[in-house]
């Protein structure tokens, strides 16, 4: 007779190590900042999806567009002053 078992072992035996490491997580620190321009300028063009944009939504989507840049220039600057391990040059 086969026993019917379930997977819940199988399908979580890894479980601890499907988590972030730590070096994954600053990663994800250090991007943050790119993370919420990026969220912010969604939201600015969410806004205007059901509707004519106004003036004020098309200085908000510019203003919310510049910001997501100049986060992703600081994060550019910032990894390119980091060396990376491995040796490669």
């Amino acid at each position: 007779m086969n026993f019917i078992v379930t997977v819940q072992d199988a399908v979580t035996a890894f479980a601890d190590f499907m988590e972030p490491t730590n070096t994954e997580l600053d990663v994800i620190e250090q991007e943050m900042p790119v993370i919420l321009a990026d969220v912010e300028l969604l939201d600015a063009h969410i806004v205007t999806l059901d509707r004519t944009p106004t003036e004020l939504d098309d200085r908000r989507i510019r203003r919310a567009r510049r910001r997501a840049l100049a986060a992703r220039a600081a994060l550019v600057n910032r990894v390119a002053g980091t060396s990376l391990p491995g040796g490669a040059a």
